[in-house]
């Protein structure tokens, strides 16, 4: 800043107390300049959220019975978790179309190479991580090195996903392990395995997202990547990362899927690509990449699990459900990217000044 004489003057922090200690030049791991708040997206889907039960419970209560309930929460679950990979892909301004392929790739891993011999589980889980890893340095390396899109690279990546499930599945389903089958549909405090699974990935990802200096400087990349360079930031590293670790958790949503459904079919994964991006959009998180909330993102994946359960006990087709999702995505989009205000004042001028512009 500049004093009264227009000399400039550099502004210092006050001095410390004497014998006090002297602070830190650089922040910890978990030190934070600012207080975590609610974001927008995390507070509008909840309410969402909320007013859907309200109204599943006056139109349709079947749809929040006990069995009802019990049958859609580890698919919520499942989607949470994709939810979460797309929401680090998003956050870096791309786009993970690959969800598919990787889904039904573990999927198939976990179900085939064991066939039913649960002495083959563990191997099978670690092999199944192996191809998600490679799916994801594939999209990863290509994108941040190459400078591809990441549409075109993700959309690449899923077919070739999809040439070695049908190498390895020949295109049929095979029944997975008891044991599988109890980790991800087991009993805890009433919830399912894979409910609990999810929690704690959701809460392991939105600590680093917003506690950790490494989940801010992803935050800060995905948002400005130039001006994160030139403040020293690894750009290319993170949009990596993000990819990698997308992958990951695609490849765990797979194999809590192939627990959950006990003859997976070798396409599995199919059904979740759309939901995954509505997920994350109505969350909150911007497709132009930057701050995202994988909290906000768990919360959408368990509003549209909800909203296919209430649209299916209205008895309507599986066609009109994916309409219901499509227009769900719509509505995120305009929610968070429609400037109201603007759009208020048009409608505000009258008709007369509507036809004038």
């Amino acid at each position: 800043m500049t004093d009264t004489t227009g000399v400039s003057v550099m502004a210092t922090e006050p001095s410390p107390a004497p014998g006090s200690a002297k602070p830190s030049a650089r922040p910890g791991p978990f030190r934070r300049t600012t207080p975590v708040r609610a974001s927008r997206g995390l507070v509008t889907i909840l309410v969402a959220t909320l007013l859907l039960f309200l109204v599943s419970l006056v139109l349709q209560p079947e749809s929040l019975g006990r069995s009802s309930l019990q049958g859609m929460l580890p698919f919520a679950a499942v989607l949470a978790v994709v939810a979460l990979g797309q929401t680090l892909v998003v956050q870096q301004a791309g786009i993970d179309l690959s969800v598919p392929g990787t889904v039904s790739l573990s999927v198939i891993i976990v179900t085939h190479y064991p066939n039913g011999d649960n002495g083959k589980l563990f191997p099978a889980i670690l092999l199944a991580y192996v191809a998600a890893l490679a799916a994801g340095l594939l999209n990863g390396l290509v994108v941040s090195r190459l400078g591809m899109s990441a549409i075109v690279t993700t959309l690449g990546t899923n077919a070739l996903l999809y040439a070695v499930v049908l190498g390895v599945s020949g295109g049929s389903p095979a029944s997975t392990t008891a044991a599988l089958h109890a980790m991800a549909t087991g009993r805890f405090l009433g919830l399912p395995y894979s409910v609990w699974f999810a929690a704690v990935l959701v809460a392991v990802t939105g600590f680093v997202m917003k506690r950790m200096v490494a989940g801010r400087r992803f935050e800060a990349v995905g948002d400005n990547p130039a001006a994160a360079d030139l403040a020293g930031l690894r750009v290319r590293r993170h949009q990596l990362g993000a990819y990698v670790g997308a992958s990951l958790l695609y490849g765990t949503a797979g194999i809590l899927l192939a627990g959950v459904v006990t003859t997976p079919g070798a396409f599995q994964g199919d059904s979740l690509l759309l939901p995954s991006v509505a997920a994350v959009v109505l969350g909150g998180t911007s497709l132009l990449g930057g701050k995202g909330s994988p909290v906000a993102s768990a919360v959408a994946a368990l509003f549209l699990s909800q909203l296919d359960q209430f649209v299916l006990t209205l008895g309507v087709s599986a066609a009109t459900n994916n309409i219901v999702q499509a227009v769900a995505l719509g509505a995120g989009v305009a929610v968070y990217t429609v400037d109201w205000a603007v759009v208020r004042g048009w409608f505000r001028r009258g008709p007369a000044a509507r036809t004038q512009h």
